[in-house]
Order: C-alpha cells, then sequence, then structure tokens
C-alpha cells in the first residue's frame, strides 16, 4: 500500500482514538482488507457493558487491569477473517497485542516511530518487534510530521 494511504489511515487511527474515554492516553486502530476497505476499528477502552467511572480511570492500577487496547478491541470487533490485512495503529502495539495481531493472520502492522525508543512501554515495544521479525509481519513505522 503506497505511504498515502498509510496516512490516510493513521489519520482515521486518530480520530478514533478520540472516542476512548481514557483520560491519559487515547489510543486508535483500523484494520484494512488488502483492497484499502475497512475491515474493523477499535480504540482503548473498558469492556462493553462495564461503566466508564472516571474514579477507575484516574486511578492507572485499575485502569490497566480493565483497559482493553485498542487493538484487541479491532481484533475483537472483527467479523471475518483477518489473513493478510492490515493493521494501523496511533501507537506501537505492546507484545502481548502484536501476540494477537500476529495470531489473527495480519501480515502488516503500520503505527508512528515513537519519539523515543525508551520510556515505560519500551521493553514490551522491542519484544513485539522481535515477535514481528520471527512471524515475517511487516512493519512500517511512519514519520509523522508534527508541526
Amino acid at each position: 500500500m503506497s505511504e498515502q494511504w498509510h496516512f490516510r489511515f493513521i489519520k482515521l487511527a486518530s480520530h478514533i482514538a478520540e472516542w476512548s474515554k481514557d483520560p491519559s492516553t487515547k489510543v486508535g486502530a483500523v484494520i484494512v482488507r488488502p483492497n484499502r476497505t475497512i475491515a474493523s476499528i477499535g480504540y482503548n477502552g473498558l469492556p462493553r457493558g462495564i461503566f466508564d467511572d472516571p474514579t477507575r480511570l484516574e486511578n492507572r492500577s485499575i485502569k490497566l487491569s480493565m483497559t482493553i487496547h485498542a487493538e484487541m478491541n479491532a481484533l475483537l470487533n472483527a467479523q471475518e477473517p483477518l489473513s493478510k490485512y492490515t493493521l494501523y495503529c496511533t501507537m506501537a502495539p505492546c507484545s502481548n497485542c502484536a501476540a494477537s495481531i500476529i495470531q489473527s493472520g495480519i501480515t502488516c502492522v503500520v503505527f508512528p516511530k515513537p519519539s523515543s525508543e525508551n520510556g515505560r512501554w519500551s521493553e514490551s515495544w522491542k519484544l513485539a518487534q522481535q515477535m514481528y521479525y520471527e512471524a515475517q509481519i511487516s512493519v512500517v513505522k511512519l514519520h509523522l510530521n508534527t508541526s
């Protein structure tokens, strides 16, 4: 897929991320068929039927224990096999999401290049990169213009 399409779908994932009620981190994901049509979307948040209580969302420990990541929501929302599809995400997927992405049959993952390879998620991202490499998943890190 061309870089122009990559940017379009990342922009869509960014729009979807705004639907998240997480007060600190909003993440969006879009799964795209090879013909550039949308198969599924997801954003980070609490499971269906679970009350988005602000006290839960503001307590980091509780929030992390209850939240479904955007990538997982997109995978779970899909109504069809995802073999050879592309997943676009507003952040580099963690290793747990990477495992599910690989298992689903997705063959390409696109996300903005992290501004820093260090931080609280760096070990998980490094492990995800190794998993993508071993599973022969194509990874595209976009250089977004932040100005």
